[in-house]
């Protein structure tokens, strides 16, 4: 990297570091460029010189949260493992329900990124320009989730029953709809992803070597 490359990464992750604080606070739409380049500490000209608009910065930041989730999801599930004898069928069980619910409070693991994620997509789905670069963001996610599952499931001699993509979407789904429901209603959605959506994901699992 030069130091001209270095100093407009620098500045990017300054800007997308900023706009997640604002987006959080203000949503989207609320959210003023002029606040997100005063909290970076940069005017409007260094802000569109790496952004050409709110929207893409979005996708910025939509993408360096999914990386964070992945990768802290695939460091929890890999210590798991490695603290587990495999050999015995009951302690691979077991690590198969801690992977489950690693796996979907990783998902969306904090309420403010979901209803960040509903706004833009509400948005995405009105205005077609959004649409490709929204579907391609969330696509690549699932991908690096099924990545992750396929080698945990690999490890405990499972598979799965569906393929990779249809169960990282179906555990998606049940997981945003469980969360949208405690947002609504004020409750806590805990024991639902303790306790249902990993029996929910041990649904979709079988033996590697079991016929289906």
């Amino acid at each position: 990297m030069t130091g001209t490359t270095r100093r407009r990464a620098r500045t990017r992750e300054r800007l997308i570091d900023a706009a997640y604080e604002v987006f959080s606070e203000l949503g989207i739409r609320d959210a003023p460029v002029e606040l997100i380049c005063e909290r970076a500490g940069f005017t409007r000209g260094a802000f569109y010189s790496n952004f050409a608009s709110k929207e893409e910065l979005f996708l910025a930041v939509h993408e360096v949260q999914a990386q964070e989730r992945v990768d802290r999801l695939h460091v929890a599930v890999t210590r798991a493992i490695d603290a587990a004898d495999i050999s015995d069928p009951d302690v691979a069980t077991d690590v198969l329900r801690q992977a489950g619910e690693l796996f979907m409070e990783s998902l969306a693991s904090d309420r403010t990124w979901y209803m960040l994620n509903v706004e833009f997509t509400a948005q995405a789905l009105r205005q077609g320009d959004l649409r490709p670069p929204t579907a391609a963001a969330e696509e690549q996610f699932q991908n690096r989730l099924a990545e992750i599952l396929l080698g945990t499931l690999d490890r405990l001699g499972r598979r799965l029953t569906v393929d990779a993509h249809s169960a990282v979407v179906t555990i998606i789904a049940l997981y945003e709809a469980t969360l949208k429901r405690a947002i609504l209603t004020g409750t806590d959605n805990g024991q639902y992803v303790t306790e249902v959506l990993p029996r929910l994901f041990a649904a979709l699992i079988v033996p590697a070597d079991r016929d289906i």
